[in-house]
């Protein structure tokens, strides 16, 4: 039996290994790249699909990086921009594994605090800066350990280290 696809629906191409970040808030996929330091000139393929329909969040976008994998801190950056994302692992065509993201109540070195003020930004002090997430695990925002400041949503993107 031959497959149909209908006339409004996305087809992106399946990858045989590397990874699909999926649930990405709309119109942050861009960002999810940058953050991941994908840049224009990169060789790996990669599909971008953004503010497409979803039956969960309405709108959303989804990355497909192929011959890659990501660390634990490049999660937690992705979490910052996109507390819903998931990440599937694709092996040989096939999903091998697949999680939300968890930002970690305590982030550590991915964040840059907006107060010039502030220890972590003194150039002769050897301190990591280090925020605490409070709110909700999909509603937050970030307080500096070390100062208080308290960095908004629309501010997190450009504080990432």
């Amino acid at each position: 039996m031959e497959s149909k696809i209908k006339e409004d629906e996305l087809k992106i191409k399946r990858i045989k290994n590397g990874i699909v970040i999926d649930h990405i808030r709309a119109g942050q996929a861009l960002n999810v790249c940058k953050i991941l330091n994908i840049s224009p000139g990169t060789q790996k393929v990669i599909s971008i699909a953004m503010n497409v329909e979803s039956k969960k969040m309405g709108r959303k976008d989804i990355l497909k990086i192929e011959e890659r994998k990501l660390e634990i801190p490049e999660i937690h950056k992705i979490a910052i921009i996109s507390p819903e994302a998931t990440i599937n692992v694709i092996e040989n065509f096939e999903v091998k594994q697949k999680e939300n993201v968890k930002l970690p109540e305590m982030i550590s070195g991915i964040i840059k605090c907006q107060n010039p003020n502030c220890i972590s930004n003194d150039p002769q002090e050897p301190v990591v800066s280090k925020f605490i997430r409070k709110g909700a695990p999909n509603n937050f925002f970030l307080q500096c350990y070390y100062c208080g400041h308290i960095i908004e949503e629309e501010k997190l993107i450009e504080s990432i280290i």
